[in-house]
């Protein structure tokens, strides 16, 4: 237990925020240090000041006595100040020019006076106790000394007090900023190291550890909490990808292993050419199949990569809408389907033109192929209060379960009913990856029957650089499509 805090006091203290705690102690100390020496100073010149400003009024009242009355009138002056209460606080001291006293309530001149402020025993009671004195010095004419002090104790009790505090608020306040540093360090530093604790267990077991949140909803609990979304974002997706990576397996192995066979057939049999043909054909229409599964992962991967955003521009998506209706129109036909369009001329979204018709078409075709046979089908471009563009499909055959309608978007997922029609279940991954990069959403709404595919796009089109409006922006980008105009 020793030798743990040992270590951890060692890394609180080689700690990036300890060092930084340490600074910011130091530049407050010298704060502290300049505020409390100005304080002191001025304090200090105040007193002093207010001492000069009695001692000159009682060197002049002095000086007047000894005009008026020569040295035997300065001598009355000096006993009627010595004898009076009100002046108990002032030293005078006359001497003749030998230094010898002639009167006054000091017992000899000092013989270490230097400037103007001394210690002197003091003429009071206590022969021990020596007093602080601030002095003015005159000589008069017929060489007589006088020596004229104000008591200076209380500036000198003062200035002590101060220095004491300024000494004991100094040491406190960098123990305490001290103990505060070490603390806080070691609470970043005990945060760190549960992360760091986290990303060791993630690279030795895997990625269902998760960063501990000690619920004060603090900055370090929102890093924690950001991060174990993220870590859950990564688990999802590497589930996502051993998902996928199996269901390819999976999808992959039937017509290859259909392939192998036919060829090996082929190998052990005598050569005919329309056996061959057929076996040729399909052949090629299996790989075909293959090909179109690695090609529709392919364009999911970079629509997720957010690679083609470069091709973003206004487009309107009521035309997009118009001409994929237009286009599974035949196969509509086919299953006895009535499709159908309903919208306005112009609804105009960002978003690259290609990638939402092909989200557009997938809706369609796979409300065509699990709809209701003979049934019918409404593709309809709206807008909302909110300005935003909103695609709905809507049929009148079983639907989806509420409990499957996330499941759907998932890689290679089918629902039981539909394994044993055409396709591969990546038509709605494709959908979701699509609305992703659009900030799209896509909503389900049950209608009993039925079920409506809302795809939603929010309302910011991009005004072109020539002042225009966006809807004659989404109509200019629209004659360039139809002229060819790159």
């Amino acid at each position: 237990m020793l030798g743990t805090a040992s270590v951890r006091l060692a890394e609180t203290l080689r700690s990036s925020t300890f060092k930084l705690a340490l600074i910011a102690i130091g530049l407050f100390g010298a704060i502290v240090l300049a505020l409390f020496g100005y304080v002191y100073l001025s304090t200090i010149s105040y007193v002093r000041g207010r001492l000069d400003s009695a001692l000159v009024a009682e060197q002049l009242v002095l000086q007047s006595a000894y005009d008026s009355g020569g040295r035997a009138g300065l001598i009355e002056t000096i006993r009627q100040r010595t004898g009076d209460e009100a002046f108990r606080d002032n030293a005078y001291l006359l001497a003749d020019p030998s230094y010898r006293l002639v009167a006054g309530n000091m017992k000899a001149w000092p013989s270490d006076l230097t400037g103007t402020a001394f210690r002197e025993p003091a003429w009071k009671a206590e022969p021990t106790q020596r007093t602080a004195l601030r002095t003015v010095l005159m000589t008069f004419p017929n060489g007589d000394h006088l020596l004229l002090g104000k008591n200076a104790n209380d500036l000198e009790a003062y200035t002590g007090n101060i220095k004491t505090g300024f000494i004991v608020g100094i040491a406190l306040i960098c123990i305490l900023a001290s103990m505060a540093g070490v603390l806080v360090t070691r609470r970043t530093v005990g945060r760190i190291e549960a992360i760091n604790a986290t990303t060791r267990a993630i690279m030795q077991r895997g990625l269902d550890t998760r960063i501990p949140l000690r619920g004060m909803n603090d900055e370090w609990d929102q890093v924690a909490a950001n991060l174990n979304s993220m870590l859950d974002r990564i688990e999802a997706l590497m589930e996502e990808v051993k998902q996928v990576t199996d269901n390819v397996a999976h999808d992959l192995r039937t017509p290859l292993t259909r392939i192998r066979g036919r060829l090996e057939k082929a190998f052990h049999r005598e050569r005919d050419n329309e056996a061959d043909q057929e076996l040729i054909a399909d052949t090629i229409a299996n790989l075909d199949g293959v090909l179109r599964i690695f090609s529709s992962l392919t364009r999911i991967a970079q629509i997720e990569a957010k690679a083609q955003k470069v091709a973003f521009r206004a487009v309107n998506v009521a035309e997009i809408t118009r001409e994929t209706v237009e286009l599974y129109d035949a196969a509509a036909e086919e299953h006895g389907t009535h499709l159908d369009f309903v919208g306005g001329r112009q609804v105009c979204v960002t978003g690259d033109r290609d990638l939402i018709f092909d989200a557009i078409a997938n809706l369609v075709d796979n409300a065509i192929k699990h709809g209701r046979p003979a049934g019918n089908i409404t593709v309809a471009v709206t807008e909302n209060s909110d300005g935003a563009a909103v695609v709905s499909v809507i049929d009148d055959g079983p639907g989806i379960p509420a409990a499957e309608q996330q499941n759907v978007f998932k890689r290679f997922y089918r629902l039981e009913r539909s394994r044993h029609k055409a396709g591969n279940g990546l038509g709605l991954s494709l959908v979701a990856a699509v609305a992703r990069l659009h900030n799209a959403s896509i909503e389900f709404l049950d209608r009993f029957p039925g079920l409506q595919v809302r795809l939603v796009f929010p309302a910011n089109v991009i005004s072109s650089p020539q002042g225009e409006t966006p809807e004659t922006n989404c109509v200019r980008q629209e004659m360039k499509k139809h002229d060819g105009v790159p």
